[in-house]
């Protein structure tokens, strides 16, 4: 896989391109779109992106994990969990992009 990372500066960046916004308003437009994604999250609330996917919480509760090192068993406290499921368009355009790498080997 080995591929680079998409981060914050590249979305700002595409908002450039695509847009033309100067660079301080694409990143505060980045920033904003975040935030409000991560604030619904945090609030307990479902993210849906058409054509991406949807994020949701999902609580786990309390249960017996094993110390890997010692073998002892040890509580693990409940906790709420992020889960993304993608949407059916992108499950057909990653699978479409690793048809188009085996048929270029």
């Amino acid at each position: 896989m080995g591929g680079k990372t998409l981060t914050r500066a590249d979305l700002a960046e595409a908002v450039v391109e695509q847009i033309g916004l100067p660079r301080n308003e694409s990143q505060e437009l980045v920033e904003l779109v975040l935030a409000e994604i991560s604030n619904a999250l945090a609030d307990g609330e479902q993210v849906k992106l058409s054509s991406f996917g949807s994020f949701g919480i999902r609580a786990k509760g309390q249960r017996i994990g094993r110390n890997p090192k010692t073998g002892q068993e040890v509580p693990i406290t409940p906790r709420r969990v992020l889960v993304f499921r993608p949407s059916n368009i992108m499950k057909g355009r990653i699978n479409a992009g690793l048809s188009r790498r085996k048929a270029a080997e």
